[in-house]
């Protein structure tokens, strides 16, 4: 069996107004009273009745970095999965960090430059 998708995220220079402009464009509920400052939208209470969708997250990119949008793969081990991307010719942009309390995220360029994450958890 495949690894699933199971977070997207959102990263940009005005966390607010993404925020915004997110949850008005698709009634999107977003949690951002977090010591990250990281808008959390629940896949609970954002999917329709048949249950499809994922989880996701909308923030602040770092100083002087223009911010992306992308997906995150939940894989068994973050250093395993970056270092066989770069083996099939990715590049690692960060990672493995530690970003919450059982959270550990890693983050990579595949070979055409598309930014893609991976993320354990537990």
């Amino acid at each position: 069996m495949g690894q699933p998708v199971v977070h997207f995220e959102v990263m940009g220079k005005d966390g607010a107004g993404l925020r915004s402009f997110y949850s008005d464009l698709f009634s999107w509920k977003i949690d951002f009273d977090n010591s990250l400052n990281y808008g959390i939208v629940q896949r609970a209470g954002n999917v329709p009745a048949g249950g499809t969708g994922i989880g996701g997250g909308i923030g602040v990119a770092p100083e002087g970095y223009p911010g992306h949008v992308t997906f995150y793969v939940e894989v068994p081990d973050v250093e395993a999965a970056l270092a066989k991307a770069e083996s099939l010719g990715g590049s690692r942009m960060m990672g493995p960090e530690k970003v919450m309390e059982q959270v550990e995220i890693g983050l990579f360029h595949d070979p055409e430059g598309h930014l893609i994450g991976v993320i354990k958890t537990r």
